[in-house]
């Protein structure tokens, strides 16, 4: 069998406000949620049955905030470029915007940058390109 990518797993320091998070920025859905040995671990996905990638929060209280000037970040695509300017404007009054609204080519296309309540930066983007063969020539 060939290898599938199932899930990114992210430490959080509070997994509840990291699900309300990602339900109202990303629309995750939570598809499992457990406790063991005093760490709560949730399981969210785009869809809520049958997910076939997750991404797997575990509960650690002392994680610490990537740094900002990275570029790990978390990618959803958008249909367009005014659901991007929409979550920034919603990102915007929650001050949780790290990154305005830009067009950066037709690589990156138009995005922007907003900070999960651990500090993860997740980007928001329309015209991104994910299959290679949609890439402009180099």
């Amino acid at each position: 069998m060939k290898p599938a990518l199932t899930h990114v797993a992210l430490a959080v320091r509070d997994v509840a406000r990291t699900i309300a998070f990602y339900s109202r920025h990303a629309q995750l859905h939570v598809v499992h949620d457990r406790t063991d040995h005093g760490v709560r671990v949730a399981w969210l996905s785009e869809v809520e049955h049958d997910p076939r990638f997750v991404l797997v929060c575990i509960e650690q209280h002392d994680a610490h905030a990537p740094a900002h000037s990275s570029m790990l970040h978390l990618g959803f695509a958008l249909g367009s470029r005014d659901e991007v300017d929409a979550a920034a404007t919603m990102a915007h009054a929650e001050n949780i915007l790290v990154s305005e609204p830009l067009y950066a080519g037709p690589v990156v296309g138009y995005f922007c940058i907003v900070a999960d309540p651990d500090g993860n930066q997740v980007e928001f983007s329309y015209g991104q390109p994910i299959d290679p063969r949609a890439l402009p020539p180099a």
